[in-house]
């Protein structure tokens, strides 16, 4: 079996002014150079712009991509290279589908850049895929079989869309890397194969905004801004300095400080007396038209995992009595580097302290700790393991803490009550169902669980809209062990049609020189019949995954028209970009000339079963063209 792996977004949060439109030949003058500004002078810098770089991941099927970013260059007009990154860094891009990660924020000269590079590199990558009741590890794959070292990806901006970096003027640029695009995976085999065609997308707005996390020692506290600055240290780096960021904090932001817990000024005082050097997280928001990010949630401190002990990073798949079983799990040791087990088995018992994201008290128990739950717990692995699959690690938190964090459920709509919703089960934080044994999760044995009619509760949440078979997704915590129903407690409910949804097509490895019924301003209409499909002909709509192949129509593709769109087609060593729909489908109308073949496509956005209609954000084509 061959699945196609979606969504890797590599995202640049740099506050730039950008032109809109596609890929045409409009001329952009570059800002007046400041030859004083050398990133490597600090004497220099306040003649530089700031690159603020960020990442993310798009929901994909992918269990762990963990790489090392060797570097990330930037190119200006007159062929400037500059480097953004001071040092590599360790990425697990599954780790990032609901959050970005800023990852550096970079003194660079100011410019016109119109290109640049990332080196990957491959050689003690961490890769899984989902395989029956396991994570089975998987080795990335040229198209000629050869197993990828160190990889250079070339970034490449349309002519429409240059970052400009100007002397105090941060801005934005987006890179995509695509894993639906440019990965099939063969389960099949031992190791799991994935074989990568990589290219990367990159424009200067992003398409598909998120919440940001911002890690990194404690530089600086102002109580009369409501601010503190860090010195920027990504994902579970322990050491460099990536730049520096003021953090805004307001009377509703929640801070936990050495596992005590604070709110707003009190919380930002506990930050300060903790002293300069003090470890910090923070999930929040950024404003982009103020240029300020401004934090939910700061964890400070033994607080933050790996600090000061060990920590795990999972879902809780099973409970016995004190023992909870965590399924995709990162460790995060205090004195290594963080690395993947699928299961972890992890103690707790009554010293363990309990938090919970949104909940302001200190006043939970391990009973709150139930099946499906997203969970950081911090505490001892007696006996260190590196094998993913090795036998289940025991993890000691009796005298540690745990932190619940929102956890998202996908279903299919049974029935809609006031205050509840019954749903059937598929999955929790994108995994299937059918590894989560709720054996004990209810008030008695009869009332446990049941993913075929799992209950949410939606408090006065309106569901006017919420009808049997639809497919939704649900945010928000279990229940308490022991004390279902109903099951959940959901924060927020989202019917799918509302939301990201994923369709894929794929021709084979020669491709079709006919993909589509039609092609034009309009849209594009998919020639469902057509019999050189392959393995991939769907939309991927939540837990739902629907087959063109068996739809009584053709399956229309038009652009959304609101907010940006990102197009673009792949050939060879070519990349060609649009913000503009109309200049995306000439392009590939006159590509399409009879000889030239389509291999596949891609889109992300909203899908109507009713109609057949994919209104699409983002679509990607790759084309094939004849050999010369």
């Amino acid at each position: 079996m061959k699945l196609a792996y979606k969504g890797l977004l590599l995202t640049a949060a740099l506050f730039l002014t950008a032109c809109g439109g596609g890929a045409g030949t409009t001329a952009v003058t570059d800002p007046t150079p400041t030859a004083q500004c050398d990133p490597n002078d600090p004497a220099t810098l306040a003649e530089c712009g700031t690159v603020l770089v960020a990442l993310t991941d798009a929901d994909g099927d992918f269990v762990n991509y963990t790489v090392d970013v060797l570097s990330l260059e930037l190119e200006t007009a007159n062929g400037r290279i500059v480097e953004t990154l001071p040092r590599s860094t360790r990425i697990n891009f599954t780790d990032y589908v609901d959050l970005t990660e800023l990852v550096t924020a970079a003194s660079v000269p100011p410019a016109t850049y119109v290109s640049g590079t990332i080196r990957l590199d491959y050689t003690n990558a961490e890769i899984f895929v989902e395989a029956a009741d396991e994570s089975k590890q998987a080795v990335v794959m040229d198209t000629d079989g050869n197993v990828l070292g160190q990889t250079e990806l070339k970034i490449q901006l349309s002519n429409r869309d240059r970052l400009i970096v100007m002397k105090g003027r941060p801005a934005l640029l987006q890179l995509d890397f695509d894993l639906a695009a440019s990965h099939t995976v063969d389960i099949v085999p031992t190791p799991a194969e994935a074989v990568s065609e990589q290219f990367i997308l990159a424009e200067v707005t992003p398409v598909d905004e998120k919440d940001i996390r911002v890690r990194g020692p404690l530089v600086s506290v102002s109580e009369d801004e409501m601010t503190y600055t860090v010195a920027i240290r990504p994902f579970h780096d322990r050491q460099g300095d990536f730049g520096h960021l003021k953090v805004h904090v307001t009377g509703d932001t929640e801070f936990e400080v050495n596992e005590e817990m604070f709110m707003g000024i009190e919380g930002l005082r506990a930050l300060d007396a903790a002293g300069q050097g003090t470890p910090t997280v923070a999930a929040g928001t950024l404003n982009v038209a103020a240029r300020e990010f401004t934090a939910d949630i700061v964890l400070a401190g033994s607080s933050v995992p790996g600090i000061d002990r060990d920590a795990v990073v999972g879902n809780v798949i099973k409970r016995e009595g004190n023992f909870l079983t965590v399924r995709g799990a990162t460790i995060i040791p205090s004195d290594r580097r963080a690395h993947f087990h699928d299961d972890v088995v992890v103690e707790v018992g009554p010293d363990t302290k309990v938090f919970r994201d949104g909940h302001r008290l200190s006043d939970l128990s391990i009973d709150a700790i139930s099946i499906g739950q997203r969970v950081t717990i911090r505490g001892s692995q007696p006996i260190p393991a590196t094998d993913a699959n090795s036998p289940q690690v025991l993890f000691d938190a009796t005298q540690g803490a745990v932190r619940m964090h929102l956890t998202h459920l996908a279903g299919i709509v049974n029935t809609v009550m006031p205050g509840q919703t019954d749903i059937t089960l598929h999955g929790i934080d994108r995994r299937r169902v059918e590894i989560f044994d709720f054996t004990g999760t209810g008030a008695s044995p009869d009332m446990d669980a049941d993913p075929d009619n799992y209950e949410v509760a939606t408090g006065n949440m309106v569901l006017a809209n919420f009808a049997a078979g639809k497919a939704i997704v649900a945010k928000g915590f279990p229940n308490a062990f022991g004390a279902a129903p109903p099951d959940f407690a959901g924060r927020t409910v989202i019917d799918y049609t509302d939301v990201r949804s994923a369709l894929g097509v794929g021709w084979g490895v020669a491709g079709t020189v006919a993909p589509f019924a039609s092609i034009g301003p309009d849209g594009l209409t998919l020639d469902n019949d057509n019999l050189d499909i392959d393995v991939r002909h769907y939309v991927k709509q939540g837990p739902v995954l629907i087959d063109l192949l068996s739809l009584d129509s053709d399956t229309v593709i038009v652009p959304r028209t609101t907010d940006r769109q990102v197009f673009y087609i792949k050939s060879g060593d070519s990349l060609r970009m649009y913000s503009d729909f109309t200049d995306f489908v000439n392009d590939l109308g006159a590509s399409l000339d009879g000889a030239t073949a389509a291999r596949s496509i891609h889109a992300r956005g909203q899908y109507d079963t009713d109609t057949n209609i994919f209104t699409a954000y983002k679509i990607g084509v790759y084309l094939i063209e004849p050999q010369t």
